[in-house]
């Protein structure tokens, strides 16, 4: 199956040579003609991102402008009933798109075609009770899948190299203990962490890279706060910390509901240390659920629905991994608790919202972590996104 057609983006890509020319004949002439002073435009095209629409049953393909981080509906897969996509992961390629179907148990793989559009490739069975969320190792040989229905486990698939096809690894599905939300890979590899929401607590597993297979880490799962959802991990130095947003947990002697767990990994067992002060959190705000860390490895951001006291931003310490709320954070923007990521490409900053049934779009800005309202934003989806990535 591929994409329905739709409107592509005002500038087609057959017709950007002789609108290049064109341009070019312009700023000669307005020097010429003394048009006026200022500096040229950035004409980057930009980036493809893809967003699941778990209501509809379908992906949307998207553009985002390179010069102003405004997001244009390129297409979507065709709708279907009983499937519900949710998670969904990039391949290392970037060739393959795979999304986690929790209705119909099963995973889809995608074709991503010269143009940026779909094409269904695959359908793999027995995805997992209610797949949720979905991780590539770093190694690329292997897919995780969440099954937040009543296994309470994750899924390993093994990846062909060639073809893209999924099989599950000896000793798969591993239990993850109850309600697994979001899984996350160390940069090393060796380790993953899933949160689980309901008992407050995070899973953790060393990773057989030769064979798929998870282990728990002695002493997992560790307590981390009620509602334990996001999580984020820094890695530099030699050092990792792992943060996890607690959505619901109550802070003594503050109005502010929900924080941000810290975590120092031991490198060699991936058991979890509390970093000194966690959690953290602002003097407002409530139910963050979102985490991202920039580029740079110098903020922390987590968003939380609704529009006021809505993106918290921490200062992050490399030294210790401690957090500091920034100056004049937390900022009231429109915000949403679904997804949080950063195209690195740009320094704009995407956040998936209920609310607004879309995405809402900021530049950022790279010393006080200030957002920006990008114009137009939040951009509509449609229906309520799932999950979203950004093909840099």
């Amino acid at each position: 199956m591929s994409f329905a057609k739709m409107a592509r983006l005002p500038v087609a890509r057959r017709h950007w040579r002789p609108l290049a020319a064109a341009l070019i004949v312009l700023f000669v002439a307005c020097g010429l003609l003394s048009c006026g002073k200022g500096k040229v435009p950035n004409l980057g095209t930009g980036n493809n991102a893809y967003v699941t629409i778990p209501n509809q049953g379908s992906v949307l393909m998207l553009h985002i402008d390179g010069a102003t981080g405004a997001i244009a509906i390129q297409g979507s897969t065709p709708r279907l009933v009983g499937v519900s996509p949710y998670g969904l992961v990039l391949s290392p390629s970037k060739k393959l798109l795979y999304t986690a179907n929790s209705l119909s148990n099963d995973i889809s793989t995608f074709k991503i075609n010269s143009d940026g559009t779909l094409s269904l490739i695959a359908t793999t069975p027995d995805g997992g009770s209610t797949p949720h969320e979905a991780v590539i190792d770093p190694s690329g040989k292997y897919l995780l899948v969440t099954n937040s229905g009543g296994t309470f486990d994750v899924s390993v698939f093994s990846i062909d190299a060639s073809s893209g096809a999924l099989t599950a690894v000896a000793g798969s599905p591993f239990y993850a203990n109850a309600g697994p939300d979001e899984i996350l890979f160390a940069p090393s590899g060796n380790f993953v962490y899933v949160s689980n929401p309901g008992s407050g607590m995070v899973t953790a597993f060393t990773f057989d890279t030769s064979s798929g297979t998870l282990t728990r880490v002695p002493g997992s799962p560790f307590f981390s706060g009620a509602g334990a959802s996001g999580l984020a991990i820094y890695s530099a130095g030699g050092s990792q910390y792992l943060y996890v947003a607690n959505s619901s947990a109550v802070n003594r002697g503050s109005n502010t509901i929900g924080n941000i767990s810290g975590f120092v990994i031991n490198p060699t067992t991936g058991a979890l240390n509390t970093i000194e002060g966690s959690p953290f959190f602002p003097d407002v705000g409530e139910l963050p659920s979102a985490l991202v860390l920039d580029p740079g490895g110098r903020f922390l951001f987590a968003t939380t629905p609704g529009s006021s006291f809505s993106i918290w931003c921490f200062d992050l310490n490399p030294t210790n991994g401690q957090l500091t709320v920034a100056n004049e954070s937390p900022f009231s923007e429109s915000a949403g608790g679904l997804f949080a990521l950063i195209d690195t490409s740009g320094n704009y900053f995407y956040i998936g919202s209920a609310e607004s049934h879309g995405v809402a779009a900021y530049p950022y800005d790279s010393i006080t972590g200030q957002p920006k309202t990008v114009l137009d934003s939040p951009f509509s989806t449609g229906d309520e996104p799932g999950r979203m990535v950004i093909v840099h």
